[in-house]
């Protein structure tokens, strides 16, 4: 079930459309959707507690994964840009000429 919020697709699914893969869908996991997948699991665990339905569950769990999926994603992009710029400044430094003092007449 957790299969299904993350990736949308049960693990049997994904190895018969996937029959070139030796290991399973999580082997092919992004880091952000193994982070997502581990706090689902936690979560299941306390709706399953709750007494809630898998149906409800599932529901829930999607809605999880979505929103910290975008969560997730968005830092990694603001840090490949933090860093993208970050290179880019000390690019500049390292080609910059030190700068020339006028003499004073």
């Amino acid at each position: 079930m957790l299969n299904v919020a993350l990736f949308g697709t049960a693990a049997a699914q994904w190895r018969q459309a996937n029959p070139q893969h030796s290991g399973n869908m999580r082997d092919d996991a992004t880091i952000e959707q193994l982070v997502v997948l581990s706090n689902l699991e936690s979560i299941n665990a306390v709706l399953i507690h709750q007494g809630l339905a898998m149906p409800e569950r599932l529901r829930q769990l999607n809605s999880i994964a979505v929103s910290q999926m975008r969560s997730l994603i968005r830092v990694a992009s603001v840090e490949r840009l933090g860093n993208t710029q970050e290179q880019a400044a000390e690019q500049v430094l390292a080609n910059a000429k030190p700068p020339v003092e006028e003499e004073e007449e």
